[in-house]
């Protein structure tokens, strides 16, 4: 019989520091049988930096971990493993060039490999099984590139918990913000898993949605600075307490920025008019954004958002219909030319899309805005430099420098400067923003949200693609609904108010 006081898992005074930056400044925690535990903290907290510690993807410079009482220095996942030790990674880990059931089982086949040779139709139901553990409608035998991020993610989820299989002891499962792309029911569905899990396993579970941290958790560990700042009862403490220890200031209550809002709606000029657009993923949209106006793009995974929102920079196929920015028609053929017209673009996937690993976070800045920066073949440093730092200060990225690589900051601060690549200059007249604040902590969720608000008040037109039903409300003066790529209502505030969140529900599904 376990002994449920005992712990499964208990981290002492872990310390791991890169140049410039100390990620973990001596972290201690436990986590009991049958114990989900929370992790919250603001972006480059170390709550990434010590889950891969945890599966030895980050070699600790000093402390120890202790896995059943029995103190283990864990060399890499499969070591982890062993131990009963798995991780869904917030940055997804999948092999995109093969089926989702070879990646669920990968390294772990079994009876799905005879004499080395795939047994297809035992691959397919060994993956099943997990996949059915969650709810989930991913076809095993597709090809894991051409899954939606959503769909990818449950892969992901899936993929760990086949180690409930694997060891003979109880197991740990690391969470790191699983529920970042799933729809409401698919988070519903998460947590019911998990609250199966507890009855054998232990989670820790992270995520920036402070609210779903303190209903699944049994106690929240709050980092700050790679310190753990706070231990905090869901069952005692609220989220506003909760935000406090992350920032270690009290919360100023308005997240949203409401006394940034730049007026009436109806006062606003049109400045990107979509007109019977049609391409794939999307049929006969006609949308129209005013100057200085935000409109949030509801919608259920697949209903064509985003595949429009990628349309509308280029980057997605449009075979009918017009869009104008301030009365001008826009060539859609490539990215070139919407950025050309004034159109930047935040996009979901920043690992696959919005950034590029191997260069610093000054060039991923200026990605797309070097003509501000060049005179000729020559690049003037000097103002290369005062841009991005400016940015920097402003969006307050977290970085050793400017001269730091990208892939080395954490996931919330690479957002950051994606966002910033479109800031830089003063003549982006068309913002698409798809999941701008995903993985990112509320400090700066909110952050992004007074830039957006600055924005609007400037002129820009936004088209947001909201993290969360709440956000778009919050921050939309028009909500459009797609369902099954078409347009199916255009919802507007009342006078003094939001959206009413029932009208959007009622016309998503």
């Amino acid at each position: 019989m376990t002994d449920d006081s005992f712990p499964v898992l208990e981290v002492t005074d872990l310390r791991k520091a890169y140049p410039g930056v100390i990620a973990l400044d001596g972290v201690s925690l436990s986590v009991r049988p049958h114990e989900v535990i929370g992790l919250a903290g603001e972006n480059g907290a170390g709550k990434s930096t010590l889950l891969k510690a945890l599966v030895g993807l980050v070699r600790p410079d000093a402390g120890t971990i202790a896995v059943r009482g029995r103190q283990v220095r864990i060399k890499g996942v499969a070591d982890a493993a062993g131990h009963g030790i798995g991780m869904v990674f917030q940055e997804q880990s999948l092999v995109p060039n093969i089926t989702a059931a070879e990646n669920i089982v990968l390294g772990f086949e079994g009876a799905g490999v005879r004499r080395g040779i795939y047994r297809w139709k035992t691959l397919r139901q060994l993956a099943q099984v997990q996949l059915d553990k969650i709810g989930s409608r991913v076809d095993p035998m597709a090809r894991t590139e051409t899954l939606t991020f959503a769909e990818r993610q449950m892969v992901e989820i899936a993929k760990v918990l086949a180690i409930e299989e694997r060891t003979s002891t109880e197991p740990v499962i690391l969470l790191d913000e699983p529920t970042s792309v799933l729809e409401p029911e698919e988070v519903e569905t998460l947590f019911a898993q998990i609250q199966r899990l507890r009855e054998h396993a232990s989670v820790i579970f992270v995520s920036h949605r402070l609210e779903e941290v303190m209903r699944i958790s049994d106690r929240v560990y709050v980092l700050r600075g790679g310190r753990v700042a706070g231990e905090v009862d869901p069952a005692t403490a609220d989220i506003a307490h909760l935000h406090e220890l992350m920032i270690g200031t009290a919360d100023s209550g308005n997240h949203y920025h409401d006394d940034l809002h730049s007026g009436a709606v109806a006062e606003r000029t049109p400045r990107l008019v979509i007109s019977g657009l049609t391409g794939e993923g999307f049929k006969d949209v006609s949308v129209s954004v005013g100057a200085g106006e935000i409109v949030g793009v509801a919608g259920v995974t697949g209903s064509g958002r985003e595949a429009l929102c990628r349309a509308l920079f280029g980057a997605g196929i449009v075979t009918s219909g017009t869009v104008t920015v301030d009365g001008h028609r826009i060539d859609l053929s490539s990215p070139r030319a919407a950025v050309a017209a004034g159109i930047g673009y935040v996009p979901s996937e920043r690992k696959v899309e919005g950034m590029v690993a191997a260069l610093s976070v000054g060039r991923n800045v200026m990605l797309a805005r070097t003509d501000l920066i060049t005179h000729g073949p020559l690049i003037d440093r000097r103002r290369e430099a005062s841009l991005v730092d400016f940015w920097i200060e402003r969006l307050h990225i977290r970085t050793p420098s400017r001269s730091t690589s990208i892939g080395q900051l954490s996931g919330g601060n690479q957002q950051k400067v994606v966002v910033a690549r479109w800031l830089v200059g003063d003549d982006v007249k068309v913002l698409l923003l798809d999941h701008p604040t995903r993985g990112l902590d509320v400090g700066a969720k909110s952050e992004v949200y007074r830039l957006m608000r600055t924005l609007a008040a400037t002129g820009v037109a936004t088209v947001l693609l909201a993290d969360s039903l709440d956000e778009s409300i919050a921050m939309s003066d028009r909500v459009v609904v797609m369902y099954d790529g078409r347009v199916v209502a255009d919802i507007p505030a009342p006078p003094g108010a939001k959206p009413a969140p029932v009208d959007i529900v009622r016309e998503m599904v």
